[in-house]
């Protein structure tokens, strides 16, 4: 830290000292300065409690407890010089003392901290004015495991800081702060550096944070889904096996969205679709070759009135022009991850897969012969 000289246009570089040289202790002053200016720590924290030991069966007493603008509870942990090896167990301990606090109860210490320093006054009115909230009813203080951790000493061991670290990693909210109190003569300075995390990788993390949880949420999603299809398409080639329809016979269950069988053309599977919002069978005319996928459908198409009439209903040409492939389709809507719906949609695929293979094979076939022959 350096102190502006406007007069010399020069900067003096101030004397950094240890609390203890200066006969500073953690009680009676960093406690004391922090209890009174919880802002030194970067935000607005409301100070419920100096010296809390109102835990069950311990008489652990932390250094300061707070309350921060979104009514989660701030352990605030003050070391002078060194932190020792233990700051972090410590913390976590009283945060997981903490973390069955109820709303009542934090009123009440709030009341007690009142009355013992300040002469009194309303916590819950304070409390409210602080949180923004019009009463005791709106309060939302200490949801789930909503605590956070503050550690403040003017040196942190590198056990504390791998801790921290790696507690981070894992969505605790643990910050570490830095003091270093300075001289200038007479004149005494106090620098509150906040270290772990840094202002801007704190806001990485909470993006990073973020990315994980939805990637995970994505996860675990797409692994419920993989085990629906599978479990979907088991119970649909069983099916198929006391069916007419032997189109699928020899095709195994899968975690895809769709189940493909061959139609004796390479490269245009007969497919039934499995999906949320519906389920469906289709022809893909998918063969490496643009020009020949768009010859077969035009071909097929040439006819599409009669093979809607054979089907029995009408089904959705797609020539996908700006496409390789084109797609004849047919589907119904259904909630597809109902698995009370699973009968119906079974029973549907198997008639409906049915009828179309019985509609589309040969004329597929002799379409396929002519566009080759073409």
């Amino acid at each position: 830290m350096f102190k502006i000289d406007s007069t010399t246009n020069r900067i003096i570089p101030l004397q950094a000292r240890k609390f203890g040289d200066l006969n500073f202790t953690e009680r009676n002053h960093l406690q004391e300065w922090l209890a009174n200016m919880p802002e030194a720590l970067g935000e607005e924290l409301l100070i419920i409690q100096k010296e809390f030991d109102g835990f069950d069966d311990t008489r652990e007493r932390l250094d300061l407890l707070a309350l921060d603008k979104d009514g989660n509870l701030v352990i605030i942990e003050n070391k002078l010089d060194d932190t020792g090896r233990d700051v972090v167990w410590q913390t976590l301990k009283y945060a997981s003392y903490c973390s069955s606090l109820s709303k009542l109860q934090i009123i009440e210490i709030y009341q007690r901290y009142l009355n013992r320093f300040h002469q009194g006054g309303d916590a819950s009115a304070l409390m409210c004015e602080f949180l923004g909230v019009e009463d005791t009813e709106e309060l939302k203080l200490n949801l789930g495991n909503s605590q956070r951790l503050m550690m403040v000493a003017a040196n942190f061991r590198k056990e504390v800081t791998s801790t921290a670290l790696w507690l981070l990693g894992y969505g605790i909210q643990v910050q570490c702060f830095k003091t270093t109190p300075f001289s200038d003569g007479e004149q005494l300075y106090l620098n509150v550096e906040q270290i772990i995390p840094t202002p801007e990788a704190k806001e990485f993390m909470i993006g990073m944070n973020a990315k994980e949880a939805e990637e995970k949420s994505t996860e675990v999603e797409t692994k419920n889904r993989h085990h629906l299809r599978r479990e979907f398409w088991s119970q649909t080639l069983d099916a198929f096996q006391e069916s007419d329809c032997s189109l699928y016979s020899n095709v195994n269950s899968s975690t895809d969205h769709w189940l493909s069988a061959g139609s004796g053309v390479s490269g245009c599977p007969f497919t039934m679709i499995f999906s949320k919002r519906e389920v469906r069978v289709e022809l893909w005319i998918a063969r490496p070759d643009t020009e020949i996928n768009k010859a077969i459908f035009d071909t097929l198409a040439v006819n599409q009135s009669q093979l809607d009439s054979k089907f029995g209903a009408e089904m959705e040409w797609l020539r996908l022009d700006d496409k390789k492939s084109s797609r004849i389709q047919f589907s119904q809507p259904f909630d597809g991850f109902n698995t009370e719906n699973w009968p119906a949609m079974i029973t549907w695929l198997v008639d409906h897969m049915t009828r179309f293979e019985k509609t589309m094979r040969q004329p597929l076939a002799d379409a396929w012969r002519q566009v080759r022959v073409g």
